[in-house]
């Protein structure tokens, strides 16, 4: 994945992640579709995953599997040399340790992890929350 994202297309990749339609829309626009539909696919819409998958994004998706917990999209991003991505993934899973090597390196992909883990924490709360499952 490349790191070379301008500081303000990271900056609006973390708040659309967060659930801001109109950063996403323009991260869309503008020429950054994965980041914006990586924010898709983090909630679990089956197209826009697809979509990383078949434009050439697949360690997007792996963030987010590993995210899940699938601890071989982890082992995928190690050995694609991706060890960024792969300690976003845990971190983003709650893995405190993880996101302690993030920080140390850069604070804004940390926050990027703690992003995803406050929507991926909250979809789990909502699918473990018996009110809102279906009988």
């Amino acid at each position: 994945m490349s790191r070379n994202y301008p500081p303000k297309v990271l900056l609006a990749w973390g708040e659309a992640i967060s659930g801001n339609a109109k950063l996403r829309d323009w991260l869309i626009q503008s020429g950054y579709q994965e980041l914006g539909l990586f924010c898709f696919a983090l909630r679990n819409v089956a197209s826009a995953r697809d979509w990383l998958m078949k434009n050439g994004h697949p360690h997007l998706m792996a963030l987010i599997r590993g995210a899940e917990g699938e601890k071989q999209a982890i082992q995928w991003l190690i050995h694609s040399g991706d060890q960024l991505l792969a300690d976003m993934a845990l971190a983003a899973d709650n893995d405190v340790p993880a996101m302690n090597r993030i920080l140390a390196k850069d604070r804004v992909w940390a926050v990027i992890a703690a992003k995803m883990a406050a929507v991926k924490n909250d979809i789990e709360d909502s699918n473990r929350d018996f009110h809102r499952i279906s009988p």
